[in-house]
């Protein structure tokens, strides 16, 4: 059954936008020069609980590119689970040690995560490192295992055609490198589960022309006096991102063919993953004076070290940030006051033009909007008046400290 959208309400997070001061103030003043898209999705239940949605937008539709970094490993993780489900391979899951092997000039291979407890790398501990501290090899570990061109031809199936996953992250590799991929095998002790060959994509994409910045820092770490190019880079519009988003935390609302092949067991283990903060992992451990509960958290919280996330709050989300854009994708959910509600935003920050020298943005600029916005929308949620109180019990189960 497909979900009722209401219509799209753009003034709505205009108007809010102009009522305020501080870190929303200094970003406004000059939208379109930070590239500011926002995304909110009101959601109201019915008396039967099922999930009806009210889009707010701010920004969405402009012809400006931005670099969605570590966002897209958010689709990687889904299509490898999908994946695993389609080969159908008995003894085979997410859990199964995954090999990589190596392909000289681009990547070398895998044999063992010493992050893991059992010192093997798998599908599952991929995505554990994915969405606890945005771990860049886990991302490009998954892409090899998916491959380029399945990649996005799955995407585009799923309705995401303006997506682009063409490269791995963290690697200064060139165009026909990120169109090769390792070759992967599953094993088990005594059994070899599953062989796949290297792969080379066949993919042609659409030529692009997009650029962004004064100057930037190339791959040598010298500063180069022209825009930066990312013609040839990854592409996840704002809105698919956040599409994504309500797709994998309502799925009921999703018809075919338009439907991730994902079981139940699959969406429980993606929630937890995706709420959890790094100090409640005991498979991978990190360190909590690096990995601090809102490291990754910047909605609502900005990312601070001494942010206090309340028990009661959970933030399912995956952001990115590199080249001066920062992103994060959200379903908030505060189980005390009956509050649920899909945020998206995006922005590029930048002090002085050369992108690669971002960190000061982000910190003085970036996070501390994103923190605003988290804050605001919020608040609206917890003054709004519903007609049914959200059964929130299905992700509550599957946040904390366990992940399966």
């Amino acid at each position: 059954m497909q979900t009722q959208h209401y219509p799209t309400r753009d003034n709505f997070l205009l108007a809010l936008l102009k009522s305020q001061k501080g870190p929303v103030a200094k970003v406004f003043r000059d939208a379109t020069g930070h590239r500011l898209q926002i995304l909110y999705t009101r959601i109201d239940r019915d008396e039967l609980q099922r999930p009806h949605f009210t889009d707010f937008h701010y920004g969405i539709g402009q012809p400006c590119y931005c670099y969605p970094a570590s966002t897209v490993k958010l689709p990687a993780a889904l299509l490898a689970l999908e994946k695993l489900n389609d080969l159908r391979i008995p003894g085979l899951d997410r859990h199964t040690a995954m090999f990589t092997r190596p392909l000289p000039g681009i990547n070398p291979g895998v044999l063992h995560d010493y992050s893991a407890a059992g010192k093997l790398p798998s599908i599952s501990h991929y995505i554990k490192k994915i969405f606890l501290v945005s771990d860049n090899d886990a991302f490009n570990r998954l892409y090899e295992f998916i491959g380029q061109e399945p990649f996005n031809r799955r995407l585009w199936e799923l309705g995401y055609t303006g997506t682009e996953i063409r490269h791995r992250v963290g690697l200064p590799l060139h165009i026909a490198a990120n169109m090769h991929t390792n070759g992967v095998y599953f094993q088990t002790e005594k059994k070899l589960l599953y062989d796949q060959p290297d792969m080379v994509s066949s993919l042609r994409f659409t030529p692009r022309h997009d650029l962004a910045g004064e100057q930037h820092i190339n791959h040598q770490g010298k500063v180069e006096k022209s825009p930066m190019d990312f013609s040839h880079r990854n592409r996840l519009p704002l809105a698919e991102l956040h599409c994504m988003m309500q797709q994998l935390f309502f799925p009921e609302t999703v018809t075919n063919p338009l439907k991730l092949r994902l079981t139940d067991n699959d969406y429980s283990f993606l929630y937890r993953c995706m709420s959890q903060y790094p100090g409640e992992s005991t498979d991978p451990v990190y360190d909590p004076g690096q990995y601090h509960p809102a490291y990754v958290k910047f909605l609502l919280f900005g990312g601070q070290r001494t942010a206090h996330i309340p028990d009661h709050i959970r933030i399912f989300n995956k952001p990115g940030w590199a080249y001066g854009f920062l992103t994060d994708t959200a379903y908030i959910a505060d189980y005390a006051n009956h509050v649920e509600f899909l945020l998206s935003v995006s922005l590029l920050v930048n002090k002085n033009g050369i992108l690669g020298d971002d960190q000061q943005s982000f910190e003085e600029t970036g996070k501390p909007f994103l923190k605003a916005i988290g804050e605001l929308i919020y608040e609206e949620e917890l003054q709004r008046k519903k007609m049914n109180q959200p059964d929130l019990s299905r992700f509550r189960k599957h946040s904390g400290t366990q992940i399966l």
